[in-house]
């Protein structure tokens, strides 16, 4: 490896030519060769090596790769300066040396190195090698690029120190002989994962983690209760408040109306229990998740461990929370904390990128809330996969308004406009059922039935997809837009009150099922549609089994099916849908009931349905697209129909505001057929379309 090296380097220009080679050993015949440091001399390396003396070591590929691809293809290992270095130094015992304080400046007996700084004076090293028992420790010098770490927030280069912290041991057995980490995994399996690749995860941290650091240096925080006496070295823990109020010899008068935080719980000085001498508590404040931990005993009444759920970003807190929680309670009872735990990935923003004020991408909450609204960007998380980064921005959350809350909105007001226009009430006396109504309200509580299991097993994603599935495909493309004859003007007083009726009944169930996910719109529809006092005092919906109707589910996706073709032949003729067309004929092995072949005609807008026998499951559609005069005429009516709501839709007139048309001509044939989807009561001759109030 160093002849490699040493070529590399003769060929960069830092080793001259024709240097000769002495002799070739193996690596592993270095081992054990000693060697003299530049800073042997120094009184804090002189008493931190003490009778060690610098010698080669083996490495480990593990802990520190070492490569002949740059340097020399050795490596100093400096266990005070790095945390390879000190990872490899523990594993081989190698001797620490402090060097640097919390500024980042030399420690005292460091020679002319002493209260200089790492970072803002680094050519000091550089110049004391050069000038050092005449340099003879320096070879060559030159600059070269790598990877440093910085700040994750400022950006500011970051300089490594070691400093003595405090640990749980995570491989020392107890009385039962098993380590503490063999407990804590034996726990992490108690509880239900979600997705389930969270367990191995979190069982893939506590196989290789390293003893769990619980300290800090901070000014501030809340205290490790442990007191060190100076004289004979015992600690003592402090369990309690109590325990510590009963051992205080001073300083209790000025903590006891303050929290157990720094700097006041310093005060308190406790007497040692071996030599009586006065202990004083020791200055590490706890890592914040050693705090967090203990939710589950600081903050539940005692009946409700362990919890039920626990949800949180998967990414960080497989080391972090999760890991503390399961740490704790692996501690005091052997059990796990909570039950279920849903993980879930990343907020990113709209190109998957990390969200940074510096970056100047980051969103702040109320900022998002006031321009977005909050149903919306809740519908965008409980829709989204938690196991995939959710991106979030203004263009995302425009989609899921227009892809969803716009035609729930929409359909709403729709039921609205037509009930208000009719003055119609739930008491109404109203038609039979007919099968677009049995249809939609076996979705309904099939829909129901599905989302309490979801909920059950904590998926709220499925849940949400399924409602949106059901208010854009079913009620609001199918059922409201295939029930606009029976609700419209001139339609049949008994099926339009069925229709509103049903209409009635899944806006406010979908307002039931929708409460946990889009609260505001969810009180909004139920508040004015059943005068209630609220829609979060009502009870979540079940879903009636009884009116699930399979058979008829499947038969409508039939029907479906077979509309979607002829539509896809309409267009390929060029033939809009508001022209009549004679006929549609369909091959399947099963003929359709005639309720739902008038469906068919409906929506396809054809005269009539005919049926032919076929062994395929997948149906044959042939539309018939001849077009006869009449249907022709009929067409043009309807164009003319179309033409009329738009001018009433810009002379902005309601539902019930009847109109006079003028028209340059109409077909005579279908008059009739005018003036009722219009709510016009004539129709008169003129040089261009108008209308005017009746």
């Amino acid at each position: 490896m160093l002849q490699k090296a040493c070529d590399r380097l003769t060929q960069d220009g830092v080793l001259e030519k024709g240097q000769q080679v002495i002799d070739t050993k193996k690596g592993s015949g270095l081992v054990g060769w000693e060697y003299e440091g530049p800073f042997d001399q120094q009184d804090r390396v002189k008493k931190a090596l003490g009778d060690y003396k610098h010698r080669v070591v083996a490495g480990d590929p593990q802990i520190l790769p070492v490569s002949s691809e740059e340097g020399t293809g050795m490596v100093h290992v400096a266990p005070g300066a790095g945390t390879e270095d000190f990872q490899l130094g523990k594993k081989l015992g190698l001797p620490v040396v402090e060097l640097i304080d919390e500024e980042a400046s030399y420690l005292d007996n460091f020679g002319e190195f002493s209260g200089k700084n790492a970072k803002t004076d680094p050519q000091i090293i550089i110049d004391y090698l050069k000038n050092h028992e005449s340099g003879k420790f320096l070879l060559t010098t030159k600059n070269y690029t790598h990877r440093y770490p910085t700040c994750w927030r400022c950006k500011t280069e970051l300089v490594w120190r070691v400093v003595d912290e405090w640990y749980i041991a995570m491989d020392k057995p107890d009385l039962s002989g098993k380590t503490y980490r063999e407990q804590m995994m034996e726990v992490a399996k108690k509880i239900h994962w979600m997705p389930e690749w969270g367990l191995d995860r979190e069982l893939d941290w506590l196989k290789n983690m390293h003893d769990w650091l619980i300290s800090k240096k901070r000014y501030w925080g809340l205290a490790l209760p442990i007191w060190e006496c100076k004289k004979c070295g015992n600690f003592e823990v402090i369990g309690s408040q109590e325990e510590l109020k009963e051992k205080a010899v001073e300083g209790w008068e000025n903590f006891e109306s303050n929290s157990p935080h720094r700097p006041w719980v310093d005060e308190i000085k406790i007497k040692c229990s071996k030599c009586e001498e006065v202990a004083s508590r020791i200055p590490d404040v706890g890592n914040p998740w050693l705090d967090a931990g203990i939710v589950p005993f600081s903050t539940m009444p005692e009946g409700w461990f362990p919890a039920d759920f626990v949800t949180e970003g998967f990414p960080g807190q497989f080391k972090n929370w999760f890991y503390s929680l399961i740490a704790m309670s692996t501690a005091l009872r052997n059990e796990n904390p909570f039950k279920n735990l849903l993980g879930f990935a990343n907020v990113v923003d709209e190109k998957g990128e990390e969200m940074h004020k510096s970056k100047g991408n980051a969103i702040e909450f109320n900022e998002a809330a006031d321009k977005i609204g909050v149903d919306v960007m809740r519908w965008l998380y409980v829709t989204q996969n938690p196991e995939y980064n959710l991106n979030f921005g203004y263009k995302v959350t425009d989609e899921i308004r227009r892809r969803f809350y716009l035609i729930l909105w929409n359909s709403y007001k729709y039921f609205i406009d037509y009930a208000s226009l009719v003055d119609w009430t739930d008491e109404l006396e109203r038609g039979e059922l007919q099968v677009l109504d049995k249809w939609i309200l076996a979705k309904l509580h099939k829909l129901t039935v599905l989302i309490n299991s979801s909920l059950e097993k904590f998926d709220a994603m499925t849940t949400s997809r399924a409602i949106e599935e059901f208010v854009v495909a079913d009620f609001s493309t199918w059922y409201i837009r295939r029930s606009r004859d029976r609700v419209g003007l001139g339609s049949d007083f008994l099926d339009r009150n069925t229709s509103l009726s049903v209409m009635y009944q899944v806006l406010v169930n979908l307002a039931k099922l929708l409460a946990p996910f889009t609260p505001f719109i969810a009180e909004e529809i139920f508040k004015n549609l059943t005068e209630k006092v609220s829609v979060h005092l009502e009870d979540y919906p079940l879903g009636d089994k009884s009116l699930i109707d399979d058979q008829l589910i499947k038969n409508m996706d039939l029907v479906r099916k077979i509309a979607e073709v002829g539509h896809a032949q309409r267009k390929e003729a060029g033939i809009k849908l508001r022209q009549p067309l004679a006929s549609l004929q369909y091959k399947l092995p099963n003929q359709l009931k005639e309720d739902l072949e008038k469906v068919l005609t409906m929506e396809l807008n054809v005269k009539k349905i005919e049926y032919s026998v076929a062994t395929k499951t997948e149906p044959e559609v042939s539309l018939d697209t001849n077009i006869t005069p009449l249907l022709q005429q009929e067409g043009e009516a309807r164009d003319l129909i179309r033409q009329i709501q738009q001018l009433r839709k810009e002379n902005n007139l309601t539902l019930a505001d009847k109109t006079k048309v003028i028209s340059p001509n109409w077909p005579k044939h279908f008059e009739e057929l005018i003036l009722k989807n219009t709510a016009s009561i004539s129709i008169s001759k003129g040089d261009s379309l108008q209308i005017t109030k009746a």
